[in-house]
């Protein structure tokens, strides 16, 4: 996908729904999770915006179709919108029609290591500034994930822990916003500021309550990856990679988007996770 095409997204207004209120569940080992409810949502609709002709002999019609510089010619229109149209998709809707619960964080340090016994993160202890334990884990693989949660349903009994799917992480993360996220949302939501990840909760949350779905670490979702920039109909089972989804500390904030994915590992150190809780009937 175009740089710029991303950037505009970026700038279109966002509908979002109020918040589902719905409970939330703590685990033993202190995760908390946050119940979505089932419903539908639209993956990998990309409409780019471009420029309005304008008149280019009008003093004020700018090279970007505002109020300043060198007015755009009508072939550099013409360019501008035949771009935008290339890369335009129209998406496809997705049905959830089974609530589950998600992590309102991502995984902790304190938390890997009570299921773990070690911490395999980079950024612990005097490499960044104030306790760790609050710090998402980072530099874990996706069968590193996998073998968190095995450890996990062991210690609870049960076996309803997994990862989400990416159409689960996508669904959650929007909470109800038809449109990619504004630039306003993701200054406010999304941590991409570096050099290092900082403690979970710190951003404002997505509107079902939701921390970091944008930025901090990238996270891990079941899916293998699609050798694509979006993601298709009907997932992959098999693959080379897994999906990444929702940019890290270090993410260009182009990448700070819902729609689109990056496959693994990834730098490894920016790269973490959160688990999903499936909702017992």
């Amino acid at each position: 996908m175009r740089a710029w095409a991303v950037a505009l997204a970026a700038l279109c207004t966002v509908t979002v729904v109020a918040a589902q209120g719905t409970p939330t569940y703590t685990n033993s080992i202190g995760m908390a999770f946050v119940l979505i409810k089932p419903g539908t949502v639209v993956i990998g609709r990309f409409q780019p915006p471009y420029p309005k002709p304008v008149d280019p002999s009008a003093p004020q019609a700018g090279r970007d179709g505002g109020g300043s510089g060198t007015p755009l010619t009508p072939e550099e229109y013409k360019k501008i919108e035949e771009i935008a149209k290339a890369d335009y998709r129209p998406g496809f809707e997705v049905k959830i029609d089974r609530p589950f619960y998600i992590g309102k964080f991502e995984v902790t340090q304190a938390q890997w290591t009570r299921v773990m016994g070690a911490n395999p993160s980079t950024f612990q202890g005097g490499k960044v500034t104030g306790p760790s334990d609050d710090l998402p884990v980072e530099t874990v693989t996706w069968a590193d994930a996998q073998a968190f949660i095995k450890k996990l349903n062991a210690i609870e009994k049960t076996s309803v822990y997994r990862l989400p799917t990416e159409f689960e992480w996508e669904y959650a993360a929007r909470a109800g916003a038809e449109d990619d996220i504004a630039w306003a949302d993701i200054r406010q939501q999304a941590y991409n500021s570096g050099p290092t990840p900082q403690a979970v909760g710190k951003m404002k949350p997505n509107a079902w309550g939701l921390h970091d779905m944008l930025g901090n670490v990238w996270e891990w979702v079941q899916d293998a990856y699609n050798e694509k920039v979006f993601a298709d109909p009907t997932p992959l089972g098999q693959g080379r990679e897994h999906v990444l989804k929702g940019g890290g500390f270090l993410a260009d904030v182009k990448n700070m988007t819902y729609l689109t994915h990056a496959a693994g590992p990834g730098s490894k150190f920016d790269v973490g996770f959160r688990v999903v809780r499936e909702a017992l009937r």
